[in-house]
Parts: structure tokens; sequence; C-alpha cells
């Protein structure tokens, strides 16, 4: 428990109160030290290496929600697996996680874990925390499909976890669905270069085409193939101008995540100049 508000409370209130004075600024910094508290368990140990301002309060309660969330996806199974575990090294070394940060960023993994991991209330304070900014949000709920794909597929309790976790930031269960459909296709255009790879799409397996990567390519984007690209191109400049890692930060996206997210304004560019070309073609 912190003291420093109960000692400085009590030394001011003493000089400008005297006895009374000294009273009320204990009480006042009891308070103030309780408050303190609080705050910091709620945010995780990363409330120490972001500071106390807005800002960093933000990117703690970003991270320590990010990671725990990570945690309780992967238990969701019943068994962590290693491919799910490497996600989460992967990531933070993507974030340039090191020394104590990293050891929070475990802790609050291990966090997630747990049975009465108390996933409502970590989002709703991530919610506040982001000022209802859905941008953001979205970006929070893409990394744990991510993580819910990391063993490569997934299942009905993984998807059950992501449904409460979407419920909880303001998503629709078509709109977490859609976001769903569209990791799909990323995943399978970011290695549409190996036509050797076979894929479930809706039904048995097949090779993955150039057909295939270009209904992909349309999916990302979110437009048809009846759309003339007069259309298709507003749509990507409006995708891209809502990705821009450096937008997404001025929102409140930590720096630290904006790796993940040139990787998603990379596939969107890629896409769109997958149709381009075959549009001109």
């Amino acid at each position: 428990m912190p003291i420093w508000g109960k000692l400085l409370g009590t030394f001011f209130g003493f000089m400008f109160g005297r006895l009374p004075g000294a009273v009320l600024g204990f009480i006042v910094g009891h308070l103030f030290d309780k408050g303190y508290s609080q705050n910091f368990d709620q945010m995780g140990g990363f409330g120490r290496f972001f500071g106390q301002g807005d800002d960093f309060k933000r990117q703690a309660v970003f991270f320590h929600a990010l990671f725990a969330c990570m945690g309780h996806v992967a238990k969701a199974s019943g068994t962590v697996t290693n491919e799910e575990i490497q996600m989460a090294t992967r990531l933070m070394d993507q974030m340039g996680l090191s020394g104590d940060t990293r050891k929070e960023a475990q802790q609050a993994f291990r966090e997630g874990k747990a049975a009465d991991f108390p996933i409502k209330d970590i989002l709703l304070e991530f919610r506040e925390s982001c000022h209802g900014r859905r941008d953001i949000m979205q970006v929070f709920l893409e990394i744990l499909i991510q993580a819910a794909y990391a063993d490569g597929s997934l299942d009905s309790a993984e998807q059950k976890v992501l449904e409460t976790a979407a419920s909880h930031l303001g998503f629709r269960k078509h709109e977490l669905l859609y976001l769903l459909s569209v990791y799909e296709a990323e995943l399978r255009f970011r290695t549409r270069s190996h036509h050797r790879r076979t894929y479930s799409h809706s039904g048995p397996k097949q090779s993955y085409t150039d057909a295939n990567s270009l209904e992909d390519a349309y999916k990302i984007l979110g437009v048809s193939k009846t759309d003339d690209m007069a259309q298709i191109k507003k749509t990507y400049r409006k995708l891209m101008s809502e990705n821009h890692p450096d937008k997404l930060v001025s929102k409140g996206l930590p720096k630290q995540a904006m790796e993940i997210a040139k990787n998603k304004a990379q596939d969107i560019q890629a896409a769109y100049e997958l149709i381009r070309k075959q549009r001109e073609g």
C-alpha cells in the first residue's frame, strides 16, 4: 500500500492547520494512496513502465488487457498450445517488449488463463480508457483473433470467448464474423505465392489458385467484383486512412503496436494492387 499520500498530507496539513490540519491531511492522503493503489492494480504492473499521465495509463491498460485476454483465448480450448505461446512471444518481439515489461506481459498472459478471469471488467476498463474509439478497439479485437488462430484453427470454445470480447467492446456478432472472414482471407492472401498449399473454403480441401487469391483480395477490401474501379479505389483509400499506423497512434494506439497496424495496411495495399492489375490487364 503506498504511503506517500499520507505522509505528505499529514506534513502539509500540520504546516497550515497544526494538529487538526494534520489529521485532515492524513485522511486526504490515505484516500489518495488508496485510489492510486486501485488504479495501479487495475492497469497491471505495466503502470510502472508507462508513468501516470493519461496517455501512459491508457497504454498500460491496453497492454495488460491485451495479453491477459490473449491468455484467456489460449486457455479456452482447455490446453495452451506451443503455437499459442509462440504467437504471444512473437507479438512481444514485434512490440519490442523486453526486461521487466516483457515479464509483466507474460504475467498478464498467465492471469488470463485463470478460470475466474474477469474478462468483462478488464474489457470495460480498456473500453473506457480508450474513450470507446472503435478503430482502436477493432485493432485490439483483431489481435485476439490472431491469437485464436495461432494453432491454425478456430474451435467453438475460442470463438465463444471472441464473441464475449466483441460484445463487451460494442461489436455485434455479425461484425465479429466479418472480421473473422477477413482475417482468414488475409492469412491465405499472405501466402498466395505457395499455390500448392491447400485450404478448406466451402467444401473439400483444394489448391489455392490465382482465382482464390483475387477472391480474397476483394474480401479484404470489402468490395464486390461487380463494383467499378472508381468505387474500389474510394473504398481502398478509406481503408488506408482508417488503418494508417500514425493515425491510429494519434488516437491512442500504443506505438509498440504500430507494427501490427502496418501489417494490416500492407495487406490492404497488396489486395488493391492485385485487383487493379487484374482490371487493367
